[in-house]
């Protein structure tokens, strides 16, 4: 049985950093790609940031220079550090696992930017 349990949302001020971490189960991690997506009511899910087994990263226009995706194969985890948050990083964070045909979603972790 695959899962990805995202862990780290919350609120934070703009400005602020925060980070999120995924932990994956059920699958050969290193040969997967690994990402992060945000939604938010009403839009669709949109790619955050998202890393290849073997570290080539892919940045999000609105996000790159700011936010910083990396993964511990050791350990079954991809990270996504978020610095300088603005309110419009306010979303549902989902964490992404992909393999060919194969795509797996985590349940999804609130990160609210605000004053």
């Amino acid at each position: 049985q695959v899962q990805l349990v995202e862990s780290g949302g919350g609120l934070v001020q703009p400005g602020g950093s925060l980070g999120l971490s995924c932990v994956a189960s059920g699958i050969i991690f290193s040969l997967h790609t690994m990402g992060w997506y945000r939604q938010t009511p009403g839009n669709q899910r949109e790619l955050v940031a998202k890393i290849t087994g073997g570290a080539r990263t892919t940045y999000g226009d609105s996000v790159k220079g700011r936010f910083t995706i990396s993964r511990g194969n050791a350990k079954n985890t991809v990270y996504l550090q978020m610095n300088s948050l603005k309110p419009e990083d306010t979303a549902v964070y989902y964490c992404n696992g992909n393999y060919y045909q194969n795509t797996y979603w985590g349940q999804g972790t609130q990160v609210t930017v605000s004053s």
